[in-house]
């Protein structure tokens, strides 16, 4: 057996047992893909998949239990060449975070250029999805990191740390019959007020949507959500063309750039939100990694991280990890 075999049965399983979509990330051919396959079992004395005739329908019992040991070997192999990475070219190497729109453009650019700055050798890029997929990401090691409000939390085998809090904004036009409410009438806006108006919001997978669904469901109000969009510069657009009222995250709204819109505050009404960031548990963390954590939020110092990921239990099923 080697590590090429391991590498297939582990890429077999997170492209839902498709070969063909594992070879062709593997950059190698369906064919290869399933002759090592088979001849991996047949050493082992065990079937690992599930077949139909040439189709992979997925793992049999033991072959569960492999896909594990697998992916515990893959990741102490992989940490091995970021320990070799970390003392052999210290400040070098690539970063990849995991991340919403929110993220990547009303957050990120306040770390990112001083992160550069400090480590001008790292290449960062920016894997944007929704929370779901930044969960799968991570477990599967495309991304270091992840950073969404939504999911993060919930998936087994990552370790979600608390970067900061926020509140949902109520953004309309100026010409709007809510714009000419004062602070205090603002701040005590019903949910049935806001509902006499068409909602344009998140998508249900992004920035605290579940929570405006569950708090007018139980007010036993139906909201009339008009347009769901992934992020809040497309809410602000059809706002500002008159489709409707805009519920976005708190951060996403700024006087001074959005002088064509008037915010008002609804925490009152959705309640406050954490946005977390994500990494696996038993990867090894290069400091790069630790600098930008905390360069995220100052209370995530080196210690603060290693005590969660010692706490957090090791995903055993890349391929099945990542919860909605």
């Amino acid at each position: 057996m080697n590590l090429q075999q391991f590498r297939f049965v582990r890429e077999t399983i997170r492209r839902n047992f498709n070969l063909t979509e594992a070879a062709r990330a593997l950059y190698t051919s369906q064919p290869g893909v399933s002759k090592s396959i088979i001849e991996f079992e047949d050493e082992l004395g065990i079937k690992i998949f599930e077949r139909h005739g040439k189709r992979i329908k997925g793992l049999t019992k033991p072959g569960a239990v492999v896909a594990q040991v697998i992916d515990r070997i893959m990741r102490e192999v992989d940490n091995l060449k970021k320990v070799s990475d970390e003392f052999a070219r210290r400040d070098e190497g690539g970063l990849t975070i995991g991340c919403t729109h929110a993220q990547a453009r009303y957050i990120l650019p306040k770390v990112i250029p001083a992160f550069r700055e400090r480590f001008p050798k790292v290449r960062v890029s920016l894997a944007e999805g929704n929370p779901p997929t930044l969960a799968r990401l991570v477990l599967e090691e495309q991304a270091d990191i992840a950073i969404a409000t939504e999911t993060l939390g919930h998936t087994p085998g990552l370790a979600a740390l608390p970067v900061y809090n926020w509140e949902h904004i109520i953004v309309v036009r100026p010409d709007h019959p809510l714009a000419g409410l004062t602070s205090n009438e603002a701040r005590n806006l019903t949910l049935a007020q806001l509902a006499e108006f068409p909602i344009v919001t998140y998508d249900r997978q992004f920035s605290g949507r579940r929570t405006i669904d569950e708090v007018f469901e139980a007010a036993r109000i139906q909201p009339d959500i008009v347009l769901e969009a992934i992020d809040a510069d497309i809410i602000k657009t059809y706002v500002d063309v008159g489709l409707g009222v805009g519920i976005i995250a708190g951060m996403a709204y700024d006087p001074r750039r959005d002088k064509g819109l008037i915010g008002l505050p609804a925490g009152h009404l959705f309640g406050r939100h954490t946005t977390r960031v994500a990494i696996k548990a038993g990867v090894f963390l290069r400091d790069y990694v630790y600098v930008l954590l905390e360069m995220l939020s100052s209370e995530l110092t080196r210690e603060v991280v290693d005590e969660a990921l010692e706490s957090t239990p090791k995903a055993v099923d890349t391929a099945r990890s990542a919860a909605s």
